[in-house]
């Protein structure tokens, strides 16, 4: 079963939570990113009318917390996410929950 991460942009709201605590479990130093929350915006879409969007997007670096995972737990950008915009699970049961444009499904790259 491959497993993988849904981020529902809709709802994140860029807290860097799922940032920092990516850093603390891998202990990642400063300029390094397991998980890199981005800021898009402002962008004027009408009159009086802003839209920023905050996008968190794994690296390279990110397994999805496999050890974590082994253990039974979430991956820890899951677990810490304060706008519950990321779900943890099999790719396709993810894939079926995929209603919108502003959600995306990260699967790792297996070596």
């Amino acid at each position: 079963m491959l497993n993988g991460l849904l981020i529902n942009y809709n709802f994140c709201t860029g807290c860097h939570s799922c940032e920092m605590a990516c850093k603390v479990e891998h202990g990642y130093q400063e300029g390094e990113w397991g998980i890199k929350l981005t800021q898009q915006g402002p962008d004027l879409v009408k009159e009086d009318t802003w839209e920023f969007n905050f996008i968190p997007t794994p690296t390279d670096r990110c397994d999805l917390c496999a050890d974590r995972v082994k253990e039974g737990r979430l991956p820890t950008c899951v677990h810490h996410c304060q706008g519950l915009c990321m779900q943890y699970g099999p790719v396709d049961e993810l894939a079926k929950q995929m209603t919108s444009s502003h959600m995306v499904l990260f699967v790792p790259c297996e070596e």
